[in-house]
Order: C-alpha cells, then sequence, then structure tokens
C-alpha cells in the first residue's frame, strides 16, 4: 500500500480516536507536516528524505536563513524521531559536502567502531562453541553494538561548514519528539515486524509496545525521553553522549542488556565502554572520484566500499555505449560491471586504518578498462567472477584475475538517506544508519533511542585474509553511498539511497538510468530495479522481471525476486537526490511508492 493511502487511513483513524486532523494543532505549535511528495521543482533550496516531518525540518532551516549543513542536520535529527527504526543518534553514517566557495568535496566517515575490547570470536557463542544465529539472535544483541558516530558526525559537519549551533538545528525534531508525530502503516508494520526483538527488552518495549501493542495507524506518537535527550545536547553538546551519565547508561544497555526474564532470545552482552565512547573520533578524508560521461562522480572512500565499487562500476561501462544499445544489453552490461566490481570489493575494501586498500587502482579508468576486458556482450559470465589483478593491470586484453573469495552478505537494508542543496550552492549527501531495522533492538532506558547493530557488518567468521574481519577499534566495511556529481565543475546532483549492499546498485542504475537511458531524475528513480553482487542470482524487483526477465535470461542471467526472511519487502533501495538544472533550478526527488515513499520540498516552489 502507498505511503499516501496509508496517510488516507490515518486521517480517518485520527477522527475516529478524536485526534481531530494531522493540523489541528494548538495555535502556537506548527502545522504537521504529513502529505508526502515525491517531486518539487523551483528555487532557494531544496531538500529530498523519507520522511515530511524530516524534510520539513530542514526546509525550516534553509528559510531561516541556514545552509545546507545545517539544514541536513536538523533533517537527520527528525529522522530519528520519524524513523527510528533506520536511523538516530545510536547509530553511524557517511557525510558528503560540496563547498560553493571554493568548489571542493569534502567527507566525514562517521561509522561506528568496534570496541577496544572486542574479541576475534565475539560471534561465536560460548555454550555451544557455534556462531550465533545471525537473526534473530546476533542482530538482538550487546556484541553486535559499534560505537556510535552520528552525532559526532553532526557536531564536526557544523564545525566546519556550518552557520547555526547545533542548539539551533536540533529545535524542529525536538518538536516533533515532544509533540509527536502521526503513525502510520510503515511505522505500524515495522514495529510489529520487531515485536519479538522489541519485546525482549523493558526499555524498548515500554517505548515502541505501549500495552503489549504497536501504535496504532493514526495515532500520535510521542517521544519525551528522545525530546529531552536532544534538549540536552542542545545545551551541553556531544560531550554530553560521549562522556559522563550517559556514556554510562549506553554502557550499562551493550554490556547488561535491560532484557526482560521471560525472553527466549540468547541477547549476548557486548563490549562498548565509557572508554570507547570517550575515545571516538570521526574520520575526515578525500572523496573518491571518477569521470563517466564527462561528469565528475565523487563517492565515499573506505572504510565505505560505494565510492570505490560505484567508481570501479562507471569506469568499466564507460567502455561501453550504453545509450546505443536495447535496453535488455545496456541492462547486461550493468550486471557484469557490478559482479566484478562487487568482487573487487570483496577482496580488497575494509577500513583503511587497518587494511592497506588500494583505492586509487580500484577507480583507476586504466584498471576499469582491463577489468571490462572479462565482459562478454552476448553472455553472462559464471557467477562468482574473480577479482581483478591490481599489480599487473595494463589495459589490454585478456586481462588477468587474482584469487576469489566468498563474501557473506550480512548487510540489512534499514537505513535512510537524505539530500541538500541551499541557496548559495551547498550540496549534502548523508546516508545514515542503525543497521538492522530498529538495530539492536535495545532502547537506552530514559533516553528514547536505539543502538545499532553495526558489528554485524564485520564479516561473522574470522579469516586473517579478510580484509572486514572484526578487530578492535575498526570500521565494519559499508556500502553506504552518498555521491556528489559534479558538471563542468559545478554540482549537477546529490544521490544516495538505503538498501544494505543493494545500495550500490541501486544508486549505480539511478545513475545510469539519469546519464545513458533517457530518463529524468524522477524516472530514473522511479523505474524497476536489479541488484548483481557477483552471485549466482539477481536479485531483483518484480516489476523489473515483469519487464526485462525474459530478455535477460536469454544473455544467461538468473532473476530471483527480491525479498526473503531477511529482507522481506519486495523492493530495492529507496533513493533521495536533488538535481541542480542547468539554469539553476532544483529537482528534488524521492520515491513515488518504496518504503512508502519519500518527500521532496523546495523552499520556493515553481510557479
Amino acid at each position: 500500500m502507498s505511503r499516501a493511502c496509508t496517510r488516507a487511513i490515518a486521517s480517518v483513524a485520527a477522527l475516529a480516536l478524536g485526534l481531530g486532523t494531522f493540523t489541528a494543532l494548538p495555535a502556537n505549535a506548527d502545522p504537521r507536516a504529513t502529505d508526502k511528495t515525491p517531486t518539487a521543482k523551483g528555487s532557494g533550496g531544496a531538500v529530498s528524505s523519507v520522511d515530511p516531518e524530516a524534510t520539513a525540518a530542514g526546509i525550516e532551516i534553509l528559510r531561516k536563513g541556514g545552509n545546507a549543513v545545517d539544514a541536513a542536520v536538523a533533517t537527520a535529527a527528525a529522522l530519528g524521531v520519524t524513523e527510528p527504526y533506520s536511523a538516530g543518534i545510536g547509530g553511524g553514517g557517511y557525510f558528503m559536502y560540496y563547498d560553493s566557495k571554493t568548489g571542493k568535496i569534502s567527507t566525514i566517515d562517521g561509522r561506528e567502531t568496534a570496541p577496544a575490547a572486542i574479541p576475534q570470536d565475539a560471534f561465536v557463542d560460548p555454550e555451544t562453541g557455534k556462531p550465533y544465529n545471525f537473526t534473530p539472535e546476533l542482530v538482538t544483541s550487546g556484541v553486535a553494538v559499534g560505537v556510535p558516530g552520528t552525532l559526532a558526525t553532526w557536531q564536526r559537519a557544523l564545525d566546519n561548514w556550518g552557520s547555526q549551533s547545533l542548539k539551533k538545528v536540533l529545535r524542529p525534531a525536538t518538536q516533533v519528539a515532544s509533540r509527536g508525530f502521526v503513525v502510520d502503516e510503515t511505522f505500524r508494520e515495522q514495529t510489529l515486524d520487531n515485536k519479538e526483538r522489541f519485546a525482549a527488552f523493558s526499555s524498548t518495549s515500554e517505548l515502541f509496545l505501549p500495552n503489549g501493542d504497536a501504535p496504532q495507524v493514526g495515532s500520535i506518537f510521542k517521544n519525551p525521553d528522545l525530546a529531552q535527550t536532544y534538549r540536552l545536547l542542545a545545551k551541553q553538546g556531544p560531550s554530553a553522549f560521549y562522556q559522563g551519565e550517559m556514556a554510562e547508561e549506553i554502557s550499562q544497555t551493550v554490556q547488561a542488556p535491560p532484557k526482560v526474564e521471560d525472553t527466549e532470545l540468547p541477547v549476548p552482552a557486548g563490549y562498548v565502554s565509557t572508554a570507547d565512547l570517550a575515545d571516538y573520533e570521526v574520520a575526515e578524508q578525500q572523496p573518491t572520484k571518477v569521470t563517466y560521461r564527462g561528469l565528475d562522480v565523487f563517492g565515499m572512500a573506505p572504510s565505505s566500499s560505494g565510492g570505490t565499487t560505484i567508481g570501479e562500476s562507471l569506469n568499466i561501462l564507460g567502455e561501453f555505449d550504453l545509450t546505443g544499445m536495447e535496453r535488455p544489453s545496456a541492462l547486461h552490461h550493468y550486471f557484469e560491471a557490478t559482479a566484478l566490481a562487487y568482487a573487487d570489493r570483496g577482496k580488497f575494501v575494509g577500513d583503511p586504518a587497518f587494511v592497506d586498500v588500494p583505492t586509487a587502482t580500484l577507480t583507476d579508468k586504466l584498471f576499469g578498462v582491463d577489468r571490462a576486458c572479462a565482459i562478454n556482450p552476448e553472455r553472462a559470465a559464471v557467477k562468482p567472477v574473480a577479482p581483478g589483478d591490481i599489480e599487473g593491470y595494463d589495459g589490454t586484453c585478456p586481462a588477468a584475475t587474482s584469487e576469489p573469495v566468498i563474501e557473506q552478505d550480512t548487510e540489512n537494508i534499514s537505513t535512510t538517506h537524505l539530500s541538500v542543496v541551499d541557496r548559495w550552492g551547498n550540496v549534502v549527501s548523508y546516508t545514515l544508519t542503525i543497521e538492522q531495522t530498529g538495530g539492536s533492538g535495545m532502547v537506552v532506558p530514559e533516553r528514547g533511542f536505539l543502538l545499532n547493530n553495526e558489528l554485524t557488518d564485520f564479516s561473522t567468521a574470522y579469516d586473517p585474509q579478510d580484509p572486514n574481519r572484526i578487530e578492535p577499534g575498526k570500521r565494519p566495511r559499508s556500502s553506504m553511498a552518498p555521491t556528489i556529481v559534479l558538471r563542468d565543475g559545478e554540482p549537477m546532483l546529490a544521490i544516495g539511497s538505503p538498501g544494505g549492499s543493494t545500495i550500490i546498485t541501486t544508486v549505480l542504475q539511478t545513475l545510469v538510468n539519469r546519464i545513458d537511458l533517457g530518463m529524468d531524475l524522477s524516472q530514473a528513480i522511479a523505474a524497476p530495479r536489479a541488484s548483481q553482487r557477483n552471485t549466482a542470482a539477481v536479485t531483483a524487483e518484480p516489476e523489473f522481471i515483469e519487464a526485462y526477465g525474459s530478455a535477460l535470461e536469454a544473455f544467461g542471467h538468473k532473476l530471483t525476486a527480491a525479498g526473503d526472511s531477511f529482507t522481506p519487502q519486495a523492493e530495492i533501495g529507496a533513493v533521495e537526490a536533488v538535481e541542480i538544472a542547468a539554469d539553476g533550478s532544483l529537482i528534488a526527488a524521492a520515491e513515488p511508492s518504496r518504503r512508502g515513499g519519500g518527500s521532496a520540498m523546495v523552499v520556493t516552489p515553481a510557479k
């Protein structure tokens, strides 16, 4: 059911509950933002996110003179209220910024880190000597919690490029948490999907399962504890989170989870300490960069694999004229390129503080030419394909390969993204997460936010040769892929998506749709998706299979419908983007239906 439909249902339910319409608030309160518009055109600034309250928070900051960074933090903070199962201060993410004055793109790696005391066998049940079942056991635990980086990311972004204080940009989100937001069907369904996990913890069930049930559609959900947490952070800054009483409470929640007596889940304890929180630091680094069809595409460098894998895929695809191909042939090349790039990601990419990641090689145009040699225009390769030879590449065919690796996909789809452009032409592309839908399932008591289960993004079996093995202080490899595209040195597009390991293919396919296949931004986002991640079968949305399945099977591709017990939704990704047209006007675009649809707004709508 579309989010628009659930809003209509919620309206009726709200009236039935005596809540009035969504905007029937006291005279001194701003009306709730509930309507979702997937595309907005205009000027003066733009915000695209999955939620109208969050997008409206960013627009409010822009209208009051804030810049793109201020608005991005305000939007992210509001997402922590209305999309608490996807994002919040208990998680981490990657922040990318284009400065219109300098023309420079900068990034902040706010990924969670492994605690200093975590052992290599942290994911092994000491009772059995075998790894914990991944879900719900491992994901619902303290052992899966990494040291959160989101709040440190917000403060660093504001310090570096913002024009307003943390106190000011937290106000819209604090108001939403205090007065509440209207529960829609998506929020209720996500709560019910996590009912067993949430019920395992007294603090979580008290907040999200009042009276033992998820909040009803049309009811008003308030989070006074989170509102108070935001007020404390507004007053004292991030030190109130990373040090002192709250840090002790976070550590206590991880090391002694507040589980109820009758839960059947094992809920293994974790290792995050107050020292880990006090020692946390974001990482600032250069973005990745490739040139594709005359456009400069900037991505996030490792610990994210987004920039290297999208960049390598584009370099491979740059060797072929996708525009001149029939659509199935272009999609065949897209599949083959991503399979090759994912092979290299699995072999070479990890946290660069621990692993010598060949980022320059993976994004080298010549390496892409070398890898393109492996693509047969008429036939799909047998998967998994082998990684490339990062030492001996020379752009000539046939190209050498290296030993393959077996990669287990444990990244979850529940993440969120936002894109912002301000009136001065500054741009933010920001992806943030708590990993699983509902993170670890643990709410820090009386603080109103969920902790992440991000450490499950490490390889679950410790292999000394694996660049993504567990190590103390290390950031797990991520697929998050905030991306900014420049045309002739000026910003053209900010884009990103949730979706676990499908984030990379989602962003890439949307770029190919927009740049090569003649679609405008809204069409590029709405088009059906498929994801080839160097696996025997291609994961695809049902609409994609219906449109292209038989033609692609003729190339030798096997397509299977998206959705399983781990990711039940039969959809891939949820893009939020802003495009700057050649005349300077703005097109904010979000999903029309995936994940209930997104919310795009501009400061001054076009007439």
